[in-house]
């Protein structure tokens, strides 16, 4: 099961539709990619819901015009297919506003930081 695969689904579908909060699966890579995404001002806050199944509770971040923080995302390494670029082959992101988050040793960072410090790692996904 691709966990990050489902979790942009999810935001962007809850964004489509106007939500206020969405809830996500809990795992710790997912934490870590939303907190990544709290810190890029991408969503609002995070919560963990205890129950038997552990969910995250995401609020969505809106404009003042009330569109959406995400506009698109696609996933890039898959879990039938990794990806890995060292920091000299990062793919540069397609639009001002977009980025490619990378996983590298030293935690989840977007490509220009992990291309100014000279590390590469896995390509996880861009989002624009």
């Amino acid at each position: 099961m691709d966990t990050v695969g489902n979790t942009l689904t999810i935001l962007l579908n809850g964004q489509r539709v106007g939500k206020k909060r969405v809830a996500v699966p809990f795992s710790r890579f997912t934490e870590r990619l939303l907190t990544f995404m709290k810190e890029q001002k991408l969503i609002g806050d995070i919560r963990l819901q205890e129950s038997p199944k552990a969910k995250l509770i995401v609020s969505l971040a809106y404009s003042e015009a009330g569109k959406g923080a995400i506009s698109g995302s696609q996933r890039i390494s898959k879990p039938g297919r990794r990806v890995y670029a060292g920091a000299d082959f990062l793919p540069y992101s397609r639009q001002e506003s977009g980025m490619i988050i990378v996983s590298t040793p030293e935690g989840l960072m977007n490509e220009k930081r992990a291309r100014g410090k000279g590390i590469g790692g896995e390509l996880i996904c861009a989002i624009w």
